[in-house]
């Protein structure tokens, strides 16, 4: 900085300053106010040439344009007002060179004791190809679509972009070369993930199945991993690959060759979760066991989640009536989500379609009875859809369809079965999406929800119970020992003794197929393991007594070792076990995460202690829970939902969603090594393999 001598008698605050403004207004004189330093730190003044200068575009300039002057403040001004100031510290210009400066900054953290990266990353970043490649980045993020680059371009020229404006950038940056730009930036950001999964010590894998419009199956992957250096978690999104018609062992082999992509060793994957009821089903026809044969500690925990079924598509085929409930449903928020009446009732199905963003144009199966707020509101508004239909009955031979469905007794009794048991599944769902679970209650959580199904088999849930205690029966004059049943003043439809017996196997069967699925979900070895965990890891799982430690959790950590031996020694585990139980408990203020990250923490005292229960808690960090996760995978599927739309063939469609779901903020990313990626994937012709 010797362009910036300082004075040697500096001037205090409060007297008069050196500079002087050379203002048209001769008859007021401006001074160089020493508190503006204060204000915007990257303010200079040169005493011997009564200058401002800004040290952040001038480093910049010096370092990327060999000194050329781009604005004011990097020849020297003096226009001795705030205003300009602030003028200039919302200028194009200045905040270009603060991004310029970071990536500078960033890069040479990066290198720090890797002088290889020197020799293949260029210091100089063009000012203008980060505008451009930020451009990109930032649209990525917002979602906005690809063609609109050209116009939000000449809209930061518009305004005064200096970097865009000194167009001095090669021709491969141009507006119709975004893709290949989403291409270079997702491939940094990859890169950062092989670096993540190489440090963790073990890794969860999560599968989402995905339908477009002609019936393609495509298969997102996410990965959770673990910091060895801080024992945090991450979720990283791996990307959308299609997936061949076939059986499981299709999307078994998907999973190996990502898996491979990405230099996931085998050993390291510990967990798999499918978030996708077909992908559940599948894992009883094999998709399971293939994966296991490649990955030895691999064990199975398929989370509900928002929006998927409650039940394998198989077993929906298996109860006839299940498909008839969700066709008549399905023809009902078809009919009625648009209508524009006065009725309250019937503005509550358009209400639910963008509460829980339905698509009825979506050609994927919508499991009406596995969302409970669409089941609510038919419910709710059973009675008006009753009349409304009776009302159109003669002009439509829907309506008329309809109505004879809707008034049935078996119709109305599901509807009310389903109150009974989705409000169950909901507060399951919610339990696998906070952030720092107990694990503890998953198993009581697991038996409870099995058993209350169990029981609803003989004794009807409140709602039901509830609907057949407001029947009104009133005897048939045409038939001798049978009675017509009234509700809410509508007269229900296939109320005879053998319809009632009908439902009751009905209700039998869809109680058990729930409670069944429920069960291949989380298999007892799982929630043994996981049971087993929490009371080896949780400290508030422990006796409140000291003296009541010494036979404590040695049949759960028996269970862990047997499970876990190919990655422990289960000897010296045995005999660390009752040093390590003392300390846990002297630690009963931790939460069970909060003792998992000290044991994997690589510099703790713990890790280095207790090294087979810091390979332990690893594995249980590395489960694929938590809100963090469960927001990925939902942005997940409304990108693809949108992208498809927009793109043919889903070409570049991953890098989009790459960066839109795990792009850190704009002014964490490393534009340089973007750059770098781009300008050499352009060059050696290899950029058409990244996108597809």
């Amino acid at each position: 900085m010797a362009a910036f001598k300082c004075h040697s008698n500096m001037v205090p605050p409060g007297k008069k300053p050196a500079g002087e403004t050379s203002n048209s207004n001769k008859k007021c004189k401006r001074y160089f106010n020493e508190h503006w330093k204060e204000e915007f730190t990257w303010l200079e003044f040169d005493y011997e040439r009564k200058l401002m200068f800004c040290i952040e575009c001038r480093q910049a300039l010096v370092k990327n344009k060999h000194g050329k002057a781009e604005n004011a403040f990097t020849v020297g001004t003096d226009n001795f007002q705030r205003h300009a100031l602030l003028r200039h510290v919302t200028s194009g210009a200045h905040r270009q060179a603060l991004a310029v400066n970071r990536e500078q900054l960033a890069f040479e953290t990066r290198v720090h004791g890797h002088p290889e990266l020197r020799s293949v990353i260029k210091v100089e970043v063009n000012p203008a190809k980060v505008a451009i490649l930020t451009t990109v980045y930032w649209m990525a993020k917002e979602e906005i679509p690809d063609e609109k680059c050209s116009s939000l371009l000449d809209f930061q020229k518009f305004n005064l972009c200096q970097a865009l404006l000194a167009s001095e950038h090669s021709e491969y940056y141009h507006p119709s070369s975004v893709r290949e730009m989403q291409a270079a930036i997702a491939k940094v950001l990859h890169n950062e993930d092989r670096h993540r999964i190489k440090a963790s010590p073990f890794v969860g894998l999560v599968v989402d199945e995905t339908v477009d419009i002609l019936e393609h199956r495509s298969l997102a992957m996410f990965t959770t991993t673990v910091s060895p250096c801080n024992g945090q978690t991450s979720a990283t999104f791996l990307g959308s690959f299609e997936l061949p018609t076939g059986e499981a062992s299709t999307v078994a082999g998907k999973v190996g060759e990502v898996m491979r992509s990405f230099g996931i060793p085998t050993m390291k994957i510990t967990w798999l979760s499918a978030d996708s009821a077909s992908l559940v089903a599948e894992r009883l026809s094999g998709v399971g066991t293939a994966l296991t044969s490649l990955c030895p500690l691999l064990m199975e925990m398929h989370c509900l989640s928002h929006g998927s079924s409650l039940l394998p598509a198989e077993s929906i085929v298996s109860i006839e009536y299940l498909q008839k409930y969700e066709t008549t449903v399905d023809a009902v928020y078809r009919l009625y989500s648009s209508f524009r009446g006065g009725s309250n009732g019937l503005q509550e199905l358009q209400s639910v379609l963008d509460l829980c963003e339905i698509d009825l144009g979506s050609p994927k199966a919508i499991h009406w009875t596995s969302i409970f707020p669409a089941v609510e509101a038919i419910d709710s508004s059973w009675p008006t859809l009753v009349l409304l239909l009776e009302s159109e009955a003669e002009r439509s031979p829907v309506a008329r369809g309809l109505c004879e469905e809707l008034k049935k007794f078996q119709f109305v009794a599901f509807t009310k079965i389903l109150l009974d048991v989705l409000p169950i599944f909901q507060k399951l769902s919610r339990f696998f999406q906070i952030e720092d679970f107990d694990l503890s209650i998953l198993k009581p959580i697991i038996s409870a929800t099995a058993t209350t199904l169990q029981a609803q088999k003989s004794t009807s849930g409140q709602n039901l119970q509830e609907f057949l205690n407001e029947l009104n029966e009133h005897p048939r004059d045409d038939r001798e020992g049978e009675s017509r049943l009234y509700y809410k003043g509508v007269e229900l439809a296939n109320c005879s003794k053998v319809h009632l017996k009908h439902f009751e196997r009905l209700k039998e069967s869809y109680l058990e197929s729930v409670r069944g699925n429920l069960l291949d979900r989380f298999p007892s070895s799982i929630l043994e393991a996981i049971s087993s965990f929490s009371a080896i890891f949780n400290p508030k799982c422990y006796p409140q007594s000291l003296e009541d430690i010494g036979s404590y959790g040695v049949s759960e950590l028996n269970f862990l070792l047997q499970a876990y031996s190919r990655v422990v020694v289960s000897e010296r585990a045995l005999s660390d076990f009752p040093l390590f139980k003392r300390i846990v408990f002297s630690l009963s203020q931790l939460s069970f995460k909060d003792l998992c990250i000290k044991l994997v923490y690589s510099n703790s005292e713990m890790h280095e202690l207790f090294p087979d229960f810091a390979v332990l808690a690893a594995i249980a960090l590395a489960l694929p829970l938590g809100s963090v996760l469960t927001e990925k995978i939902s942005r997940g599927r409304e990108l693809l939902k949108r992208g498809r739309s927009r793109r043919a063939k889903d070409e570049g469609l991953s890098n989009l969603m790459k960066i839109a779901i795990d792009g850190p903020a704009i002014n964490e990313f490393d534009f340089a090594l973007a750059i770098e990626y781009y300008e050499s994937m352009r060059e050696s012709g290899f950029i058409v393999a990244q996108v597809k």
